[in-house]
């Protein structure tokens, strides 16, 4: 199951003398890949050293208080380890199971040779054992199991990358952002009806490390900030409601002023307090048109993680898409792109880019579907029948293993509309279908899917934000609607486009940990969608009235 929540570097070549943290891994690589090629039974025929370092500040605040300030920093190393070959290796996919060998190990924050070579010397030691038992299970397996419908080969060959541009430290005043937190959360304190809130500012870096056998030596990275708020509250029914506003930028300096800050703290709480006593929905199938960022939740959930290669070496995997390639899957007037290079849409910041992928593989645009037509999948070093070569999508949780996973999901329509019209051709789709009204999804938390044969190859997601639109043109907050459905009826319901694009910011948890994504699109009208109703939750709101406000002098 997947579930997914909300959130360029110039080329230049790697100097003479690689700073010293690469050098360590390199040192220790050539020793450590040579003794087991010569010693070991079987050898390994492909190692790799991966260092992601974390450094990260925050400050939280809730209702005007400092709740908690944090700065931390931090190394996980994970190894890649092959024994076998190319065309049959330890990371072969047996039904219904996925490879996990690196569970990830902390190492020294200083360049320190003997700790990180010590470190390198015993993780390595234990990756081999685990590639090569598994190795030996996998032969087995083959001789004993039927033949496998998928035999393409387990990794593919790609040139190898040196590059080497380090980001800068961010530099943050945690004083300056702990009375900001402060001050912007106090504007909750005006709506009694809100349980609990908060607010708050992050921001970090991220650099990567990574030397192969291959020859490929990369350090890069991306620094990251972003302003998130959430607040919550409780229906008399029971029902817990919450709501966010996420603003990520990748410099601090570019997040947004405490005025439009403060609009979007309003503007949540208004819509919270609505929330709180609008009318419950009843399980309803219709049209409704989803804003740009719905939609681009929606294609996240229902469509991307079903073009993700490795699922289709996975024969326990639905393999919606395993056929399509050159065929129809969507109208033919949109298209998706996954475009790791692109920074922004607009004005937005994306969250999902990056330079080079997690296998150091250079990130790069990769058109899915061309006008409604399937053209490829997203690929890791994991090759299918259909394709032999990563495009640039391998990605990974540090502590995880490489799969191929979404970037930045673009949605471009080739024939759109106003966003009025829009409305209007809704309404018309209501009085045809002789529904009562139809649905307007203005905001969506997330989501997830599962896209495996056992169980119901569906998918389900969590809108905040829903407005019942009548024929009269009257629209009514609703509460406590779920979109779920199953993803080629859903495809098929597209029937226009608006004719501005949104962005929604996000992290996407799968098989290979948590990693930042972004989907952009324009707002789109489905024929028909269905809504079930949430759980209304047993807890009632509290007894007692909040504690009335002390101006401090």
């Amino acid at each position: 199951m997947r579930r997914c929540l909300p959130f360029l570097l110039l080329p230049c070549l790697l100097s003479a003398e690689p700073n010293d943290l690469l050098k360590i891994l390199t040192e220790e690589l050539q020793r450590n890949f040579e003794t087991l090629k010569q010693k070991a039974d079987p050898p390994p025929y492909f190692l790799a050293y991966s260092v992601t370092e974390q450094e990260t500040s925050s400050v939280s605040a809730g209702f005007g208080a400092l709740q908690s300030t944090d700065k931390r920093t931090a190394r996980i190393l994970d190894i890649t380890i092959r024994v076998g070959s190319p065309q049959l290796d330890n990371y072969h996919i047996l039904r219904g199971e996925m490879p996990q060998f690196t569970p990830g190990a902390a190492i020294v924050l200083e360049d320190n040779p003997n700790a990180i070579k010590l470190r390198l010397w015993r993780e390595t030691d234990r990756a081999y054992r685990a590639a090569a038992e598994r190795l030996i299970n996998i032969r087995t397996n083959k001789e004993v199991q039927v033949a496998a419908k998928e035999n393409s080969d387990d990794f593919s060959t790609e040139k190898p990358a040196v590059f080497a541009q380090v980001p800068e430290h961010i530099k943050v005043d945690t004083d300056d952002w702990a009375k900001r937190a402060r001050k912007l959360s106090a504007y909750f304190r005006t709506y009694p009806a809100i349980l609990g809130s908060n607010v708050t500012i992050r921001s970090g870096r991220e650099v990567k490390y990574l030397v192969t056998t291959e020859g490929t030596r990369l350090v890069h990275g991306r620094p990251y900030s972003n302003i998130v708020l959430t607040a919550s509250t409780r229906a008399d029914d029971g029902m817990d409601l919450s709501t966010f506003e996420t603003f990520s930028a990748g410099d601090p300096r570019h997040l947004p002023k405490d005025d439009e800050v403060k609009s979007a703290i309003e503007r949540i709480s208004k819509e919270l307090v609505g929330l709180k006593t609008a009318p419950l929905v009843e399980p309803f199938v219709g049209p409704a048109i989803l804003s740009g960022r719905a939609a681009g939740v929606f294609f996240h959930e229902i469509f991307g993680h079903r073009v993700e290669g490795h699922r289709l070496k996975d024969e326990t995997d639905g393999q919606t898409f395993a056929k399509s390639l050159n065929t129809p899957v969507l109208p033919d007037f949109i298209s998706v792109t996954f475009d790791p290079t692109r920074k922004t849409v607009g004005k937005e910041d994306l969250n999902g880019w990056y330079a080079y992928d997690d296998e150091g593989v250079p990130g790069r645009p990769v058109n899915v579907v061309e006008k409604g037509i399937l053209k490829t999948f997203l690929m890791c070093r994991t090759p299918i029948p259909s394709i032999s070569h990563s495009n640039g999508h391998g990605r990974r949780e540090p502590g995880a293993e490489v799969v191929a996973r979404q970037s930045n999901l673009i949605v471009e329509a080739s024939r759109t509309v106003p966003e009025a019209k829009l409305k209007e051709l809704l309404l018309e789709e209501v009085r045809k279908r002789n529904k009562p009204y139809g649905l307007y999804f203005q905001d969506i938390t997330g989501g997830f899917t599962n896209t495996a044969r056992r169980g119901i190859n569906a998918f389900k997601v969590i809108p905040l934000v829903v407005y019942r639109i009548y024929p009269d043109g009257k629209e009514e907050l609703i509460r406590g609607a779920d979109i779920v459905g199953t993803p080629l009826s859903s495809f098929a319901r597209i029937v226009a486009a608006g004719d501005k694009p949104d962005v929604f910011n996000g992290y996407c948890g799968a098989e290979s940990g948590s990693v930042p994504v972004s989907a952009s699109s324009p707002a789109l009208l489905i024929s028909e969608i269905e809504i079930q109703k949430k759980d209304s939750g047993r807890d009632r709101p509290p007894l007692l009235p909040a504690p009335p406000l002390t101006v401090r002098q």
